[in-house]
């Protein structure tokens, strides 16, 4: 019924409605995002995920140096973010229960 309420509210505002079926969402969907933030850049797209790259630097005492490290999530990106979402893009994820062997994060939103 909220939904309904909804959906009627922003066509009369004359906005287009995007209302995914994914249960997986956690905007639409049942999934609770908890836990860590990140945010990467897209490297690879998939059916319904997405492989996510985080840039960081690490300090080494011994050496008195930093050094560059990579790491990459495995993401469910929702339905109704897919269409939106390229290679390239910087997005945030966030963590949530595991959805499969690999996919541990969800992503949130597209921030360029």
């Amino acid at each position: 019924m909220k939904e309904k309420n909804q959906k009627q509210n922003l066509e009369k505002k004359g906005e287009e409605v995007k209302i995914c079926s994914d249960k997986n969402c956690p905007f639409h969907g049942e999934l609770s995002a908890r836990g860590r933030v990140f945010k990467g850049i897209i490297k690879k797209i998939f059916d319904k995920r997405g492989v996510i790259e985080l840039e960081g630097v690490i300090y080494y005492p011994k050496y008195e140096r930093f050094a560059k490290t990579k790491t990459r999530l495995h993401a469910h990106i929702p339905e109704c973010l897919r269409n939106d979402l390229i290679v390239g893009d910087r997005v945030e994820v966030s963590e949530c229960r595991p959805l499969s062997k690999i996919i541990h994060f969800v992503v949130m939103e597209k921030i360029k």
